[in-house]
């Protein structure tokens, strides 16, 4: 259908937006801190791993809020809006002159990333019909696949040639492109009949929504703390050129795209079961990753089954929150956003402590295997609690 294929796009888009910057990472460093960069590359890298915190951040405080003013708005509309506020921080982000200014930029560009993933899943669900809520939500993060498995490694090897700044003006006309898209083919969806700002902000006041976000917050940071570094591990511990990084984003894609569609699918049948499988499969790719990603074969295989086994939790993760935030769907599926981007600043930012303590680049993967024990035992407790909580109500009644 064309109109869920445009809403994929915006998935795209978003991924390049958000991931473009992990292959470019030395090429921004080169570029925005030539001083620090000449002294010490490393270092220079490991700071500039700081844009992806800031895009992080500007997730976690832009996803419930956006969700909260906008539950009254027609779904449409609200899709417009924020791939018009995407495409306004991207090309911000690419025109600010110095590396605090790039980092405001990235911020503020992130701030529309939860809601649109909310907004378009839940559009994308309701023109799937009754019973495809995961599936709905896989679908735009399958755009998010797509770009890692093909835009990504394009855009990437597009900034080394030519400029990192030039592949986030390219990627500021994907969001354009969307747009059109968007405003051509998708039909009206209204807003939920009963939605408001105070039923939304309701939902935040459940436990169970807070314990199954630090589930994503610390456990896809495993992830994360992988994929911010894959660019220096392939040039510096594989022994790789730059050029082939962009390849090694390619393996990653190729895993998030199986993994997102092998998710969906099994998260609309049993989402606790697939829950348990995903984390233990991510905590044993991310363990594998660090022990292989030395050489070759071990670099794309390691990178595929990680890419595979995180985003295959996407929509696991998404109809999880969905399922304890109800009558609040758009607030639930934003603060899923925002729990992921609290995970990619968590990874990220303990990938640059692990790196400057001089424990080199593969220590990132380390901290992930950690990271992704914490989510699985977090899991754990979230459906053990709902559980308890089910069989005490019949005793109320």
């Amino acid at each position: 259908m064309a109109a869920l294929a445009a809403l994929a796009l915006g998935g795209v888009a978003v991924g390049l937006t958000e991931f473009v910057a992990m292959g470019l990472l030395p090429d921004i460093a080169r570029g925005l801190l030539p001083h620090e960069y000449a002294q010490s590359s490393s270092d220079a890298v490991a700071r500039a791993g700081w844009m992806i915190t800031a895009y992080a951040l500007g997730v976690v405080v832009g996803a419930p809020l956006i969700a909260a003013l906008s539950a009254r708005l027609p779904r449409k509309k609200l899709v417009l809006g924020l791939l018009v506020l995407f495409a306004v921080g991207t090309v911000a982000s690419a025109l600010a002159p110095t590396f605090d200014l790039v980092l405001v930029a990235r911020f503020a560009a992130a701030l529309p990333h939860g809601a649109y993933f909310g907004a378009a899943g839940l559009l994308a669900a309701t023109l799937m019909g009754p019973g495809n809520e995961a599936r709905g939500f896989a679908t735009v993060l399958g755009g998010l696949t797509v770009s890692n498995l093909v835009g990504v490694p394009l855009i990437t090897r597009l900034g080394q040639a030519a400029d990192w700044r030039v592949a986030y003006l390219v990627i500021a006309g994907f969001f354009l492109l969307t747009l059109l898209a968007v405003l051509a083919v998708v039909p009206e969806v209204a807003a939920a009949v009963d939605g408001s700002p105070a039923a939304e902000l309701r939902a935040l006041r459940t436990s169970q929504v807070w314990l199954v976000a630090a589930t994503g917050a610390v456990g896809f940071a495993g992830f994360f703390a992988v994929n911010t570094y894959i660019a220096p591990v392939t040039t510096d511990v594989t022994g790789l050129s730059a050029a082939t990084v962009p390849w090694t984003l390619v393996a990653v894609g190729l895993g998030m795209t199986v993994g997102n569609a092998l998710g969906g699918w099994l998260a609309d049948r049993d989402l606790q079961r697939s829950m348990v499988i995903g984390f233990v499969a991510m905590i044993v790719s991310i363990a594998v990753f660090s022990l292989v990603a030395s050489t070759r074969v071990g670099l794309f295989v390691g990178a595929f089954l990680v890419g595979a086994t995180s985003l295959y939790l996407g929509p696991v993760l998404q109809a999880r929150l969905i399922t304890v935030a109800p009558g609040a769907q758009l607030m639930g599926a934003a603060v899923n956003q925002s729990a992921m981007n609290i995970a990619n600043s968590l990874g990220a930012a303990l990938g640059s402590v692990a790196i400057a303590a001089g424990f080199g680049y593969l220590a990132p993967a380390r901290v992930g295997v950690a990271l992704a024990v914490v989510g699985l035992i977090l899991g754990l407790v979230s459906f053990a609690v709902g559980r308890r909580v089910r069989e005490r109500v019949p005793a109320t009644v």
